[in-house]
C-alpha cells in the first residue's frame, strides 16, 4: 500500500456534515443505449481469486480488527468471531498478508514461537510499534478458519533472499530441516502448503523501505524466486509491478517481466481512486480509464514477453485496489464509504471481468477498519456500502466473461482525449444454468438510460432478475446502529421480449446486475 495515491451487520447517522452532493431525480427524458451480447465470444473464466482481500499490519486492521485478544467477542485464540463470520459472508477467496508497505521492513522470524518471547519492533512504514503477537501461524490459521487461500508477501525491501526461502521452508517443507522443524515445534506438524507468494511490495515506490530501481529489483527478485522455487517448486510467484504511475511505470513493468518471465506467474498492479473533486461522473469515468489503461498496457507487455515457444503464462494480480481519500496515517485510514463509492466497486469489477483472460487475481485493500468494507468497535461491527457489490459480483465466479458491444452516449472528462460512456458494462455467461449476467454502472448523475439488450441467437425469458444499488443521496453512509440506508434491492422484472431482445431502463447513478435466463 503506497502512501501517495493516484487519482483516478450491525452497525447513528453521521449527520449532514458528511452528506454533501445530493443527486436530483431525473427530470429529462432518458438517454438511449444498446448492449449486444454474444455468449460465444468468450473472454475467459471469471477466476475465483478475483474476490480476494488484503490484511496489513496497519492501524486497526489486525489488532482490534480480525484479531482482538481479550475481547468478549473473540474466541479463545483471539480471533473476532463476528468479524470472521462477516469475512465468510463477504466471500473472500484469497487473503494477502502482511503488507503492503509493512512487508518491506517485516522480519517474519519475530512473529513465530511463544508470544511472550516475541520482540516488539519499530514499524518503519507506518511509524508504529509492532507487537508481533499476530504472525505466520496466526495468519495461516485465520485463512483456514475463513476458508481463504493464504497469500504471503515476502520482504524484498530490507529483507534477504535467505529470509524469503526460509519462510517458504517454514510453511511448506515436509523435510527434517531447521525451519520445518521449527514449524512442528510451534504446533503445526503438517506443512501449510502456501501456494501464492509475492516478491515484495511496490518496490518501485520511493516511499518503500528498500526502494530499488527496475534493474536492481528485477535481479534481486530473480534470485529470490529461484531460491524460493528450489525450496518448493509448486509455489506461484507474483512480481512487484509498478505502483508509481508518476514515473515511467511501463519501463518498470517491461524490465520486471523480461527478467522474471521464466519464474513468475503474475505481475501485481495497484490502483486507488477517489472523488476529491466531488464530481460523480468525473470520478467514475476517470478512474475507470486509469484502471483499463493499466490493465491493457500490462497485458500487451505480457503478450510480448510470452510470445516465444515454451514460455510460461503470466497473469495480472490486481492485489491492491479500492477507494482511498486520506494520504497520511493520522486517522489510521479508517475511511467511511458512501453510496457513490459502492457504485465505484462495480466499475472495478467490470474492468476485471472484461479482461478475465489476463486478470486472474484481485485483492480489495483492505479487509477490516483500514480502507475496508467491515468496521469494528469493541461492541460490534457494521458493514459499509461497498460490501454489497463485492458479494454480488462474487456470485459470478467461474462464469465465462463474454464480450459485449455497448453503444452508449458519452460525456467529456477533464484533460482526457477519450470520452467516457455513460454505461459501463461487463457480461458473464453461466452455461449450466443458461443465465446471462449483465453488470451495468450508469455513470450519469441525473439521466436514466433506456437500453435495448440483445442476446444474439438466444431468446431471453420475460422475467429478469434484478439486483440494484441506487440512492438519492450520493453521500449516504453507514455507521454503528445505522447500516440499512444503502442496501441493494432485489426483484424480478417483467420485460417485453421481441425476438432476442428486450428493453431495460438503468436509473441514474446506479449499479445494476441483471440475471437473464435464456433458451
Amino acid at each position: 500500500m503506497r502512501k501517495l495515491i493516484a487519482l483516478a451487520v450491525w452497525p447513528i447517522a453521521l449527520g449532514a456534515a458528511l452528506r454533501g452532493q445530493t443527486a436530483p431525480p431525473p427530470s429529462q427524458p432518458p438517454l438511449e443505449a444498446r448492449i449486444k451480447i454474444d455468449v460465444d465470444r468468450a473472454i475467459g473464466t471469471v477466476d475465483p481469486l478475483l474476490f480476494g482481500s488484503f490484511t496489513e499490519h496497519l492501524g486497526r486492521m489486525i489488532y482490534g480488527g480480525i484479531y482482538d485478544e481479550g475481547s468478549r467477542l473473540s474466541d479463545k485464540d483471539g480471533y473476532r468471531k463476528d468479524v470472521l463470520q462477516a469475512v465468510k459472508d463477504l466471500g473472500v477467496t484469497i487473503l494477502r498478508w502482511p503488507g503492503g508497505n509493512f512487508a518491506s521492513n517485516y522480519n517474519w522470524y519475530d512473529g513465530i514461537g511463544p508470544k511472550n518471547l516475541r520482540p516488539a519492533r519499530l514499524d518503519l512504514a507506518w511509524a508504529d510499534v509492532e507487537s508481533n503477537r499476530f504472525g505466520t501461524d496466526e495468519f495461516l490459521k485465520y485463512t483456514e478458519l475463513a476458508g481463504a487461500e493464504p497469500y504471503i508477501c515476502v520482504n524484498l525491501g530490507l529483507g534477504t533472499i535467505d529470509d524469503a526461502r526460509f519462510w517458504v521452508e517454514y510453511t511448506n517443507s515436509t523435510k527434517q530441516t531447521k525451519w520445518a522443524n521449527e514449524r512442528r515445534k510451534n504446533g503445526h506438524d503438517a506443512p501449510y502448503n502456501v501456494k501464492y507468494w509475492a516478491l515484495g511490495n511496490e518496490i518501485d515506490g520511493p516511499w518503500q523501505m528498500g526502494h530499488k530501481n527496475a534493474d536492481d529489483y528485477a535481479k534481486f527478485a530473480l534470485e529470490a524466486a529461484k531460491a524460493m522455487k528450489a525450496t518448493d517448486p509448486s509455489i506461484k510467484l507474483v512480481a512487484s509491478g509498478s505502483s508509481n504511475y508518476g514515473a515511467d511505470w511501463r519501463l518498470w513493468n517491461r524490465t520486471v517481466l523480461q527478467t522474471l518471465r521464466n519464474q513468475i506467474d503474475y505481475i501485481a498492479l495497484h490502483t486507488y481512486i477517489n472523488n476529491r473533486a466531488n464530481d460523480f461522473e468525473r470520478y467514475l469515468g476517470t478512474a475507470q480509464q486509469n484502471v483499463d489503461l493499466y490493465i491493457e498496457s500490462t497485458a500487451n507487455q505480457i503478450k510480448e514477453v510470452t510470445a516465444g515457444p515454451n514460455l510460461r503464462p503470466i497473469y495480472i494480480a490486481y492485489d491492491e485496489w479500492n477507494v482511498w481519500y486520506r494520504t497520511g496515517n493520522a486517522q489510521k485510514l479508517e475511511e467511511i464509504y458512501n453510496f457513490e463509492d459502492a457504485v465505484a466497486m462495480g466499475g472495478f469489477f467490470n474492468s476485471f471481468f472484461r479482461r478475465a483472460d489476463i486478470v486472474k487475481m484481485a485483492n480489495l485493500a483492505q479487509l477490516v477498519n483500514v480502507i475496508a468494507p467491515i468496521m469494528t468497535s469493541k461492541d460490534g461491527l457494521f458493514l459499509q456500502p461497498i460490501c454489497f457489490p463485492i458479494v454480488e459480483f462474487g456470485k459470478q465466479r467461474n462464469n465465462t466473461a463474454v464480450d459485449s458491444l455497448v453503444a452508449s452516449p458519452t460525456y467529456k472528462l477533464p484533460d482526457r482525449a477519450v470520452e467516457a460512456k455513460y454505461l459501463d458494462v461487463s457480461t458473464t455467461w453461466n452455461a449450466a444454468s443458461r443465465d446471462v449476467f449483465v453488470n451495468v454502472v450508469n455513470r450519469s448523475k441525473d439521466r436514466d438510460v433506456r437500453t435495448t439488450i440483445v442476446t444474439q441467437d438466444r431468446t431471453p425469458d420475460t422475467a429478469v432478475g434484478v439486483w440494484e444499488m441506487n440512492h438519492a443521496d450520493l453521500k449516504a453512509t453507514h455507521t454503528f446502529g445505522d447500516d440499512k440506508k444503502v442496501r441493494p434491492a432485489t426483484r424480478s422484472a417483467n420485460v417485453t421480449v421481441t425476438g432476442n431482445s428486450f428493453i431495460y431502463t438503468f436509473p441514474a447513478h446506479s449499479l445494476t446486475v441483471l440475471r437473464v435466463n435464456t433458451r
